[in-house]
């Protein structure tokens, strides 16, 4: 019983974590964007476009609801489009410990998730069901 909550404890906790690593990953995006080199209009434009593409990317293979989920482990290939190219945005701009804490984090994360047996969905791994789209 004790262990029970605890797991579903430590599920939420990096649920939540994993949350927050996603917004990070959007917004290190959208920095990126912003530093590229060129005129303001596209410097405004890749701010918005690479979150944007995350956001997309995001929407159709990986967030819970997702619109053609994909089943672990070939999620992590478009988990890994996100927050790579968050990682690399940051490197770009000079944001060295900034990327590497990103990359570590979330790579601790999916790891800590799959110890836990919990899908990126916040459902047990043994509880997987197949879902096609309408």
């Amino acid at each position: 019983m004790i262990r029970t909550v605890v797991a579903q404890l430590w599920r939420g906790l990096n649920l939540t974590v994993r949350f927050g690593l996603e917004l990070v990953a959007l917004t290190a995006l959208g920095y990126g964007g912003w530093h590229v080199p060129g005129p303001l209009w596209v410097r405004l434009l890749a701010a918005v476009a690479f979150p944007a593409a995350g956001i997309a990317i995001w929407a159709q293979w990986v967030a819970p609801h997702a619109r053609r989920p994909i089943p672990d482990p070939q999620r992590l290939v478009p988990e890994w489009v996100v927050f790579g190219g968050a990682t690399v945005a940051l490197l770009a701009t000079g944001r060295i410990w900034q990327g590497v804490l990103l990359a570590v984090l979330a790579a601790g994360n999916r790891l800590a998730l799959h110890l836990l047996g919990t899908t990126t969905e916040g459902k047990s791994e043994g509880d997987r069901e197949t879902r096609h789209p309408a």
